[in-house]
């Protein structure tokens, strides 16, 4: 056994260890420097953003998102109807003498649907609430993807209801 943990490690190895290292470094450091510029820009918007963040599945950075798509106001949308269409998260419904041809969903906004998506798929590994419940009868439906896609939906209905309502 001290044979195997006798290595050859030499100074070139250490050399290009510790350029790894100085790397990860200064990754870290421009992360912290995006952390607090995005602090700064959400600053006004900090009501909104913790409202958003007792949803389930929602915490900061979806929330950010949320924001930064739909803004602290939902002044933009009637309805939360009209928001999850603009989303793309509404799936079709294209039936015709009781044949379907299509439940794809339109594309949407595609920076809030990968965000409503996180919140969807972290919905799925929480417990005791409703969404929980919802999404796992959904999968055995009707499967994973109409799953996330429903609770995406159920998520901005939310959403729209505690921007606007309060």
């Amino acid at each position: 056994y001290v044979q195997a943990l006798t290595g050859r490690f030499t100074d070139h190895h250490a050399f290009m260890v510790q350029i790894h290292l100085d790397n990860i470094d200064h990754l870290d450091a421009a992360i912290l420097r995006i952390e607090e510029r995005t602090e700064q820009v959400m600053a006004p918007f900090q009501a909104a953003r913790e409202a958003l963040t007792t949803i389930p599945g929602i915490g900061i950075v979806v929330a950010n998102a949320v924001i930064a798509e739909v803004g602290p106001t939902v002044d933009a949308f009637p309805d939360a109807a009209h928001l999850a269409s603009w989303a793309g998260v509404c799936p079709g419904q294209n039936e015709s003498a009781g044949r379907v041809k299509s439940t794809k969903t339109r594309p949407g906004n595609r920076y809030l649907k990968a965000n409503l998506g996180i919140a969807a798929l972290a919905i799925s590994w929480s417990k005791d609430n409703h969404l929980h419940t919802k999404y796992w009868r959904i999968v055995s439906r009707q499967g994973k993807q109409k799953a996330v896609v429903a609770i995406e939906h159920a998520l901005l209905v939310i959403v729209w209801n505690l921007l606007h309502d309060g």
